[in-house]
Order: C-alpha cells, then structure tokens, then sequence
C-alpha cells in the first residue's frame, strides 16, 4: 500500500496533469468549431475547405502517434509534452494572422504534431510510465480533469469571440498554452523518476524499443486487438466528425447561439458525471463489462437527437448520454489495452492502436463537411452517425469476448 507522502505526490502529479489537460483540450480541440465559423465567414472558405485543413491537422496527429508513444516509453514525457504546448503557442499565434487557405493548411499540420504531443494519449502514457500496474486509478482521475475542458473553455471562447474577434480569441489561446500548459508539464513531470521503469516493468530502458516491437507484433495476432482497433477507429472517425460538426449542425436545426453554447457546456459535467459513476464501480467490474454497456449509449443518444421537433428537452438528454457515455469509453480507451491484451509496452501498443483511429478522426470532419455540401443540410449526416454507432458496438463485443489479457512471450528476450 502507498504511504501517505506517495498518495500526496500521486495526486498532486495527476491535479498538475489534469489541469494542464483541461487547457489543452480546450485551446486545441474544442475551440476549432467556434473559430472555424466565424473564420470561415471573415475569409469567405467553404466548409469543406475549413474542415479540409483540420483533417491535415489530424493526419499530421496519427503520424507522430507512435514515436511519441515511443519516446515517453523510453522515459521522455516532460520533454514531449512541454514542447507541445510550446509549440501550440507559436502556431496558435501565426494562425491568429492568417489571410488566405493556403497559410492554414500547413499551420493546421503542425498543431496537429502539437497535440499529438499534448492531448490524452500522451498523458495517458505518461501516467502509465510512472506507475504501471497501479495506472488505472490514475488514468480515471486524470479524465475527471480533462472532462471540465469543454465547459470551461466553450463559453469563454464564445465570450471571447463576441466581445473581441476570432484572431484575437486565438492569440488568448496561445498566451495559455506558453504560460499555463507548458509550465505546468515542465513542473508536474519528474525526467528523473521516469527515467526508470515501473516496478512492475520487466524490461530496462536500454530493453524498451525492442521489447515495444515485439509486444506489439504479438499484439497484432490477438483477435481482442482487432476488435478494439475497429471499435475505436470507428468511435473516433464518427463522433470526432461528429463533435467538430455539432456546433454548426445544432444552430441549422434552429436553436439560437445561447442554446447550442448551454447544450456543449452540458457535455463536459456530464463526462465527468460518467466518469465518477465508473470509477465508484471500477474495482467492482470489469473495462470489458463497462464497455459493453457504454458503448450502447451511443445509438440511444442519436436517436434521441432524431426525434422530430427539435426541442430543447430532447436535446438536453442527448448531451447528458452523449457526453456521459464519451466520458466513460475515455477511461474504456485509456485501460483497455492492459486490461484486456497485455500491460507489456503500453505506449507501443496504445499508439499503434491511435494510429488507424488517428487517421479515421482525421478524415472524418472533411468527410462530414463534403457529405454535409452534397445533402445541403446534417439530416443525411445524422443517419450515417447512428448506421456507424453500432458498428463500435460489433467491434467492442467482439474484443470483450475474445479478450484473455496476458504477457506476450518473448517479450524481452529474443
């Protein structure tokens, strides 16, 4: 059992993260639909031109997956993490002065590197690094931080929009990445303590890259690993689509700014709502029987977003499944690898598992946008969501049946 001054560092480590997540989360991830809006009315860019630059973005994510996954097994988070969000300052700025579609194509690639280097994946990583085994709890409370990024940060750039403009709002983004985010990663994570593996690693720092490849080698012939790969390839490739629309979708279906503005602000107290319900129940049940509850939310909260009239009801109860159950599959996400494959080489197998998923998220804005200019309004949109809602349904039982988590042979030695 931990002593008392490790819980304190423990929670104190995972406090620093957490707030650091929900800053990233928000100036990277959530502000996009509310900046490309108004962005793509001041420079006169389609919707599918707009999206198409976010997709750049993300592609350039599911590229560095692995070597960032890599290099924070081998002990580097403080140093990956801290130059992400410096490097999400930069560009946050530069993108604050752009003219034309052409500066934002590349300067949307680059910030895709930086929150490939600062978002969820990494940090679960780095949580894994420096505990190991004992992770889990880690990796559910850091999830709690991250699930406030949303209602704390969808307001404040719609205030900021508002009252100031778009480029503006994004200098005010950069300005938090340089002087909350990066101190924050530099501070909170030890490169000593990581230098060494957990405890319950079997392999030593020089052993990592190798014992990573075979892991993941092994990993590549389970029958519960493709099941998770397309359950969260299609998770992420349908509700990242789906989240960077959502905005633009609520406002076309007739609800005024102030409404959709309360709907996503509702999603981040419900993530975190799920998350807490889950983590009550974590010792008790299994990520196999959590994620074969969750992921059935998903087609129930669609179609209760279908349901004809538009009414503010209806859309209250979708935000709240929606977002309980996106919150939950995050913990679902970030523990299924060693819960229910292997706790060999996390951030090896983690990442070659982000990187169909990476892609798919990547493809699926510009994928939306131009289904979206084809129909000429979201209703196709929203059949083709809840059609791929139950294929992360297939995928995920199929893995949780086929799931026997153990050690891969081999997996230092030769």
């Amino acid at each position: 059992m931990p002593s008392l001054a490790a819980r304190s560092g423990r929670e104190l480590f995972i406090a620093g993260l957490g707030i650091g997540q929900i800053a990233s989360w928000g100036t990277l991830y959530y502000s996009f639909p509310l900046i490309a809006e108004r962005m793509g009315q001041d420079l006169g860019l389609s919707k599918p031109e707009v999206y198409g630059a976010a997709t750049i973005g993300l592609l350039a994510a599911s590229v560095t997956a692995y070597p960032i996954g890599a290099a924070i097994d081998r002990g580097h988070g403080r140093t990956v993490m801290a130059l992400g969000s410096g490097l999400a300052a930069l560009l946050l700025l530069a993108w604050s002065q752009i003219a034309s579609l052409w500066a934002l194509y590349p300067l949307l690639a680059l910030l895709g590197l930086a929150q490939a280097m600062t978002l969820y994946e990494t940090a679960f990583a780095v949580v894994a690094r420096r505990y190991g085994s004992e992770a889990r709890r880690g990796i559910t409370t850091l999830t709690l931080w991250g699930g406030f990024a949303s209602t704390v940060f969808v307001p404040l750039i719609q205030l900021l929009i508002n009252q100031l403009d778009w480029r503006s709002t994004l200098v005010v983004l950069g300005v938090i990445n340089l002087t909350l985010c990066a101190p924050l990663y530099l501070g909170i994570i030890n490169a000593k303590v990581d230098a060494q593996p957990p405890e319950s690693a079997s392999v030593t720092r020089n052993e990592a890259p190798l014992a990573g490849r075979r892991a993941v080698r092994w990993a590549l012939h389970q029958p519960a690993f493709w099941g998770l790969l397309i359950a969260f390839t299609v998770y992420y490739a349908t509700f990242s689509g789906f989240g960077f629309h959502l905005y633009s979708l609520l406002l076309e279906r007739g609800f005024d700014t102030a409404t959709v503005v309360a709907v996503l602000v509702l999603l981040g107290p419900s993530q975190v709502a799920g998350r807490i319900a889950v983590w009550g129940i974590a010792e008790r049940a299994s990520v196999r029987a959590i994620g074969k509850v969750v992921v059935l939310a998903f087609p129930i909260a669609l179609l209760l977003l279908l349901l004809p009239p538009p009414m503010f009801a209806s859309l209250a109860a979708f935000a709240t499944l929606y977002g309980a159950a996106n919150g939950i599959l995050t913990i679902v996400r970030g523990i299924a690898v060693p819960e229910m494959l292997t706790r060999e080489a996390y951030g090896a197998i983690n990442s070659v598992l982000a990187v169909p998923a990476t892609i798919a998220k990547a493809i699926a804005p510009l994928g939306i946008a131009m289904l979206w200019a084809a129909a000429g309004s979201y209703d196709v949109v929203l059949v083709v969501v809840l059609a791929s809602s139950t294929l992360v349904v297939a995928g995920f039982w199929f893995a949780a049946a086929q799931s026997n988590p153990k050690k891969p042979p081999d997996a230092v030695q030769g």
